[in-house]
């Protein structure tokens, strides 16, 4: 029992277990229970999947308002929408992977699974990386803060451009120093088979573990920006690693769903290129002004406006387009 009452960044330790166990429960159940057999997910399961884990992450929150306060309860949902949204630029990435390499809609849960496991204990990493450096550096804040600014203005006047992947530096280097198999094995990531130049079987990767490979180096990408973002909202790591999870957690069944209308979304980057320059210049405001913390319940409040909002103008845009064409 003392070792359960142990505090480990902020926490005891029991508090942390039950959330690990809770998300490797999830994991194990989507995977051995629903998704045992490999097999094409239609749009209505992956919604209902999605509703599940959206349904998940929101009644954490309210576990948390109940145990740690309505200030950590508005930081947690705050951080659980940003990354969110962020996750919508990941999902574009994943689909545009699974076309390069050809992989059937029924070897990518598969995938997705492994990938959001890879994130779980990456980010864990990463977080308790920021964490560290935060406690013993405050400024640093203020350095998270700053790239936020600078990554939203960026997200407002530079047009992204669809990436290569054929010419990805790292897909190249391990097309050429690594034994891959042409073709797809079905759901293998890895299988033995004979050479011309020996008889002796020698280990082969498959394009599913390349594409593997390739969305947990996105992901590493993509926690540049949402990592630094939480930090700004909230410096608990415990709200701070549950609200960046939670986001993720779903992002596998979301992306049946929204992996063939994700075009739809454009003018959410905006908004939330808005919203990280408003959690990016929360620390010099509240620095300028000389209190203590912005006001969680108003950056929440502002947050969710500010994404709806993108939401709202893409569907009006896209839609409009959509009948102009008819």
């Amino acid at each position: 029992m003392e070792l359960l009452s142990f505090i480990w960044m902020g926490k005891p330790l029991w508090i942390w277990a039950v959330f690990i166990i809770l998300i490797f429960g999830l994991m194990v159940f989507d995977l051995g229970v629903l998704h045992r057999k490999q097999k094409e997910i239609k749009i209505s399961e992956s919604l209902w999947l999605s509703l599940f884990y959206v349904t998940m992450g929101l009644t954490y929150g309210a576990w948390i308002w109940f145990y740690m306060g309505e200030t950590s309860a508005s930081e947690y949902l705050t951080g659980y929408l940003v990354e969110k949204t962020l996750s919508l630029d990941n999902i574009f990435v994943m689909s545009l992977i699974f076309n390069y390499f050809g992989i059937a809609q029924k070897y990518q849960h598969r995938v997705l699974f492994w990938g959001i496991l890879g994130v779980v204990l990456l980010r864990g990493l990463m977080i308790a990386l920021g964490a560290t450096l935060i406690e013993r550096f405050e400024w640093v804040t203020f350095i998270f803060a700053g790239f936020l600014i600078v990554t939203g203005i960026k997200m407002l006047v530079v047009q992204n451009s669809e990436p290569e992947l054929a010419s990805n530096p790292i897909l190249r280097w391990m097309q050429r120093h690594l034994r891959i198999t042409p073709k797809l094995h079905g759901e293998k990531f890895f299988l033995r088979l004979e050479t011309s130049s020996s008889s002796k079987k020698q280990l082969w990767l498959t394009p599913l573990f390349l594409a593997l490979i390739l969305i947990e180096l996105a992901d590493i990408v993509f926690a540049v920006d949402s990592i630094p973002a939480i930090f700004t909202i909230t410096q608990d790591p415990y709200i701070v690693y549950t609200s960046n999870i939670f986001a993720v957690l779903g992002l596998r069944a979301l992306y049946f769903a929204l992996a063939a209308i994700i075009h739809r979304f454009h003018y959410l980057k905006y908004s939330l290129a808005i919203v990280l320059i408003f959690i990016g210049s929360k620390p010099f405001l509240t620095w300028w002004l000389g209190v203590e913390k912005f006001p969680a319940s108003i950056s929440l409040i502002i947050t969710i406006a500010l994404i709806l909002s993108g939401i709202l103008v893409s569907l009006l845009k896209t839609h409009s387009s959509i009948d102009g064409k008819k």
